[in-house]
């Protein structure tokens, strides 16, 4: 199972970042690109624990619908969101904050499955685990600029 592991240094306050990254109409503007947007479930503000999105978006050429959960959720030290439909076998994306001197250290551990078995497998090493971790990056850098920026 591919494991994304990303550590991102931000000076604000935890729970700003916290915050931020359940903001759902935050994660639509850094997703634009994709055109990504919440169709179902929480689709604005804050989400909490228990609680589930659908996103569509385009991502590899094809319309795409994934319904995400939170899981867990300790504020505002972490949340856990996990797949409970979509093109994915499984998703399960955790997400850690911790406050430091300055600012917080955010940690995003991102594990998948895809279906297809060795086929799947293939496409991941050659493609789709870059992918995801380069829209994960980008997802971290546009929060890491917002978040500092007020």
């Amino acid at each position: 199972m591919p494991l994304i592991y990303l550590t991102t240094f931000i000076e604000a306050p935890v729970q700003k970042v916290f915050d931020l990254s359940r903001d759902i109409s935050w994660h639509e503007k850094s997703m634009k690109h994709t055109g990504e947007k919440a169709v179902a479930g929480v689709t604005m503000g804050l989400i909490n624990l228990g609680e589930s999105v659908t996103w569509k978006a385009k991502h590899v050429g094809k319309q795409r619908y994934l319904t995400m959960k939170i899981t867990e959720m300790q504020a505002p030290n972490n949340f856990t969101d996990e797949m409970i439909k979509g093109d994915f076998k499984s998703i399960k994306h955790q997400h850690f904050f911790k406050s430091i001197e300055n600012g917080t250290l955010m940690i995003d551990l991102f594990e998948f499955r895809t279906p297809y078995g060795v086929v799947g497998s293939l496409f991941n090493q050659l493609y789709l685990t870059n992918y995801l971790k380069r829209l994960l990056e980008l997802r971290n850098k546009q929060l890491k600029e917002a978040a500092e920026r007020h």
